[in-house]
């Protein structure tokens, strides 16, 4: 892969199974059920096997348990970025005031450093949650980049989806309003852009990469869908894909979530999730098909690489995060 080359990021959040059946609404949450001794090693294979490295985003609550300490020490001594990816993994952190966002930031900064020797430069806002106050906070502390902005129309459709599956109590409904986004982020920026904070500071924000023009996503969960009619169709869509952000001068970010790489047999609680009816090994085949169609075209890079590349040209857009009004949480009726 040539210098010359443009350049792709991919970052992976490491969400543990508590944090999903949390945001479902399963009290078996509350026991902290763990995949991450299995998944890590497994994901860190597969990434040695592609010669990538990538940004894994870590749970703060996670890094911080004993048992983990041995994986999460790994990822950073294998070479890849760690990230901030909140305490709580809590979607609805755009509800939180600007005291508790600096206590869930701060608290991810200690467990994560004290576990892989690395303090975070990047946070990810779990199921693309942020706010004005959050960019505010992640100023406050030196950060370089953020990546919580997830440009597509099919939030709404993508939230419906998740919680057909759920029971919810009215507050817990509100609590998810937001869940994914709204349709109003179809329309914002695919390219990286600098968001001007208070005191003339800037925070560089790279977009989760969706498909220029149409919006649709290109993270690998949603490719997953299209292999699982016909590995060709999947191919063929994310080729289709980066030569249009080829045409439109948009450098990827693509995304990994653990159920790209875990089968049904690996996780089953997460039966209700998309594409857990998919065994582990044909997963993990169609993932390295799809950082093998990416690195054909990309130097495939961490976050924190892409970053400073970005933010050593010259010409970034900067855009006021004062103007933008967060969706409200909405609270939906059940019958």
């Amino acid at each position: 892969m040539g210098a010359a080359r443009p350049l792709a990021s991919v970052s992976l959040d490491a969400d543990d199974l508590w944090s999903y059946l949390k945001t479902h609404g399963d009290a078996e949450w509350e026991q902290r059920p763990s995949y991450l001794p299995i998944f890590i090693p497994r994901a860190l294979d597969a990434l040695d096997a592609l010669g990538v490295k990538i940004t894994f985003f870590l749970v703060g609550f996670d890094a911080a348990q004993r048992a983990n300490a041995g994986v999460m020490r790994e990822i950073a001594a294998r070479g890849h970025e760690v990230g901030n990816h909140s305490y709580s993994h809590e979607p609805w952190l755009h509800r939180y005031s600007a005291e508790r966002l600096s206590e869930e930031i701060d608290a991810t900064d200690t467990a994560i450093a004290e576990a892989t020797g690395e303090r975070p430069s990047g946070f990810r806002g779990p199921g693309y949650s942020w706010s004005p106050a959050l960019l505010e906070v992640l100023g406050d502390r030196g950060y370089v980049y953020d990546s919580s902005t997830w440009p597509t129309f099919i939030g709404p459709l993508a939230r419906a989806y998740y919680v057909r599956s759920a029971s919810f109590t009215r507050e817990q409904m509100a609590e998810r309003g937001a869940l994914f986004g709204s349709w109003g982020d179809g329309l914002r920026p695919l390219k990286p852009y600098r968001w001007s904070l208070s005191g003339g500071r800037s925070l560089l924000e790279i977009p989760v990469t969706t498909f220029p023009v149409a919006r649709m996503p290109i993270h690998q969960s949603y490719l997953l869908y299209l292999g699982r009619v016909s590995e060709s169709l999947m191919l063929r869509y994310l080729r289709a894909a980066l030569a249009a952000c080829r045409l439109t001068g948009v450098e990827p970010s693509f995304l990994l979530h653990p159920t790209d790489l875990l089968g049904a047999e690996e996780a089953p609680q997460l039966r209700f999730f998309p594409g857990m009816d998919m065994d582990g090994p044909r997963k993990r085949r169609l993932l390295a098909a799809a950082l093998g169609v990416l690195a054909e075209r990309y130097t495939v890079v961490p976050m924190i690489v892409h970053a400073r590349a970005l933010l050593a040209r010259a010409r970034l857009a900067n855009r006021s995060h004062s103007a933008i009004s967060m969706p409200a949480a909405s609270v939906a009726r059940r019958g």
